[in-house]
């Protein structure tokens, strides 16, 4: 046998068909899962144990997280501004911050000078420690809560979801949306992070009670 020969058997042999067991492409639905720890939080959970896990996942990404009670929150939010300058608020927010802009338009020049945004947001979800915006009264348009160092997001309780799936359940596929897991950072090819390169350096989210 000459060399083109065994080069085209040994092709021939790599191609034939093989009746040998293939490893499945898809994991067994039906295999036991007793003990297996899975990122994504089980549906029925207790709805503290979803809020903490919540709060928990947040703070993973180098970002804040502060719960406290309704009637708290204007005091909580002016403690979290102090040293903040120029703050901004969007239109619809439903809470007085002293010494605030209200969003009507603010030209890119005046957008520059923002220290700091305070928005609500329209979802949580836990399993990611995700923040969805969907701009709508109160949220502001995404300017305003990218150009900002700081970002205080107010998410109320029944705000927060288990995963991805029940957010787009409550979500208008219509409208703009901005999803935020902790705060703006990249790193480059030896792994060195850097916050605040494409949005908000820090990010301070609020968990109300409701």
């Amino acid at each position: 046998m000459t060399a083109r020969q065994e080069v085209l058997a040994a092709v021939r042999a790599a191609l034939a068909p093989t009746t040998s067991a293939r490893p499945a492409l898809m994991p067994d639905p039906d295999a036991p899962t007793a003990g297996v720890e899975t990122v994504v939080p089980a549906r029925s959970r207790d709805p503290q144990e979803l809020l903490a896990l919540f709060a928990e996942r947040v703070a993973d990404y180098r970002a804040e997280v502060t719960r406290c009670a309704a009637a708290d929150l204007g005091q909580l939010v002016v403690a979290i501004l102090d040293g903040s300058r120029e703050v901004v608020v969007p239109p619809g927010l439903g809470l007085e911050v002293p010494g605030a802009r209200v969003d009507n338009g603010l030209s890119p020049a005046e957008l520059d000078r923002i220290e700091a945004v305070v928005t609500r947001a329209s979802v949580g979800i836990a399993e990611t420690g995700t923040v969805v915006l969907d701009h709508g009264p109160g949220q502001g348009r995404r300017a305003v809560t990218l150009l900002p160092d700081l970002h205080i997001c107010i998410v109320g309780e029944v705000q927060v979801v288990a995963d991805v799936g029940d957010a787009l359940a409550r979500l208008d596929p219509e409208r703009p949306q901005t999803w935020v897991s902790g705060p703006s950072a990249t790193s480059d090819i030896e792994l060195s992070r850097v916050e605040g390169v494409h949005g908000p350096r820090r990010l301070h989210v609020v968990l109300v009670q409701d």
